[in-house]
């Protein structure tokens, strides 16, 4: 990852098909499904982001000392030849997802990560997968990884509370494996509920395999009920498709096209055809895919709510940036937990272009009267991907952008550079 690439770009047309790999999203959780349902859920379009490739390998046992019945099917076995460490890297949502995952099988694991991942919370998780009966432990700091997790608890309850205004993913956990209890799950969400179309999601994926439930007000009721033979199809990644979007959005003219890309998607990101609007961006779904097309429209939209799509912050208030839009944005509590502070790392790389981002009670306020065009930027990237990604698309109107560790790209996209060659950028290690 220690790479550095620069990004340039002799004119400000841009067109292209690009061909995005499978949501990372929708893969992880298709991946638990496949592993929790014994084998009769098989996923198709196999993400290859990294943290897709990673979780995919550790369910099938590769290189945990683990006992597979059929290895090559993707089943996950169900005994471990304990105690196994289990290594995540940088994989948030890894973390989350076999956090709860490895309390349901029998065995003994360590489940640990970067040490980025061990300054990540998840005792929220930790303290409501106890509640359930199950035997974690600390192995480090109180509320942080890494964890020593003893699978195969006997249920205590199954009535759970959990923080509406947390990562999700701490809830996508526990509803993944909530038709394998034995008593099932009734979670209780507190408050207003952040990110809600990731949860929407992972209902969505659990009934494509048979897994019924209900939701009234604030409850999500999951019986104990088996999966059905099934096939889950993993639709090309939204979010990667929103750097695509800011692409468009800073060049003069812009067609592109993203084939499997449909306007009834699962993943709430798909929410950029509608944020991008504002900004003349218009999205043709045909041909089995969607075009983007650059039109003329002068921005008047000034404030953007981001609870729903904080994958999109960083997109987003760069291209503002970028184009001198004064925007306010909100729903950004989340951000801060992330593969790094994102705030300040925004911040951080904004000020190179004289635009602050000013955190006020609840809001963040995009100043940009004193941007400026520099010759060249160095974006450091803080072992973040969207990092990478959401300032890269600034080669549209600064001459040279220098990108740190360029590679960090593969937890997601690992093809995001070769697919700006394609646009026809000029990425140069």
């Amino acid at each position: 990852m220690s790479k550095n690439l620069t990004v340039s770009r002799n004119n400000k047309i841009v067109k292209a098909t690009i061909q995005l790999t499978g949501s990372k999203s929708e893969c992880n959780r298709a991946l638990v499904i496949e592993a929790l349902s014994k084998g009769k859920v098989q996923v198709t379009n196999v993400s290859d982001a990294a943290d897709a490739v990673l979780l995919a390998g550790i369910l099938r046992g590769e290189n945990l000392g683990i006992r597979s019945q059929n290895q090559e099917s993707g089943v996950r076995p169900q005994t471990l030849e304990t105690p196994a460490t289990v290594n995540i890297g940088p994989a948030g949502t890894a973390m989350r997802f076999l956090t709860a995952y490895f309390a349901l099988q029998t065995g003994e694991v360590l489940l640990t990560g970067t040490e980025r991942m061990k300054q990540r919370p998840i005792g929220i998780l930790v303290d409501a997968l106890r509640e359930l009966g199950a035997e974690i432990v600390y192995a480090e700091n109180e509320g942080f990884p890494p964890l020593n997790i003893k699978g195969g608890f006997e249920q205590k309850t199954n009535q759970i509370t959990i923080k509406g205004d947390i990562s999700s993913q701490y809830i996508t956990a526990l509803l993944l494996i909530a038709n394998s209890l034995p008593k099932g799950l009734e979670l209780h969400i507190d408050g207003e509920l952040t990110s809600r179309p990731y949860v929407e999601m992972t209902l969505s994926m659990l009934k494509q395999a048979g897994v019924q439930h209900q939701w009234n007000d604030n409850v999500i009721s999951i019986a104990n009920q088996d999966f059905v033979e099934t096939s889950i199809w993993v639709e090309p990644d939204w979010s990667a498709a929103s750097y695509w979007y800011s692409v468009a959005a800073l060049a003069d003219e812009a067609e592109l096209f993203l084939p499997g890309l449909t306007s009834y998607s699962l993943q709430g990101d798909s929410v950029i055809t509608e944020l991008m609007a504002n900004f003349g961006i218009t999205s043709q779904f045909k041909d089995g895919g969607v075009y983007l097309k650059k039109e003329p429209k002068p921005i008047q939209r000034k404030i953007f709510d981001l609870k729903s799509c904080p994958d999109l912050a960083q997109t987003l208030i760069v291209v503002c940036a970028a184009l001198g839009h004064e925007a306010t944005f909100t729903g950004l509590e989340t951000l801060k937990i992330k593969e790094t502070d994102r705030i300040a790392a925004l911040q951080n790389e904004l000020a190179k272009m004289g635009v602050k981002l000013i955190e006020k009670p609840l809001v963040y306020k995009l100043d940009c009267s004193e941007k400026f065009i520099p010759e060249k930027i160095t974006i450091a990237t803080y072992e973040d991907h969207r990092m990478a990604m959401a300032f890269a698309p600034l080669a549209l109107i600064i001459p040279q952008v220098e990108v740190e560790e360029a590679m960090v790209v593969e937890k997601s996209y690992p093809a995001f550079w070769e697919d700006f060659k394609k646009a026809s950028f000029e990425v140069v290690l």
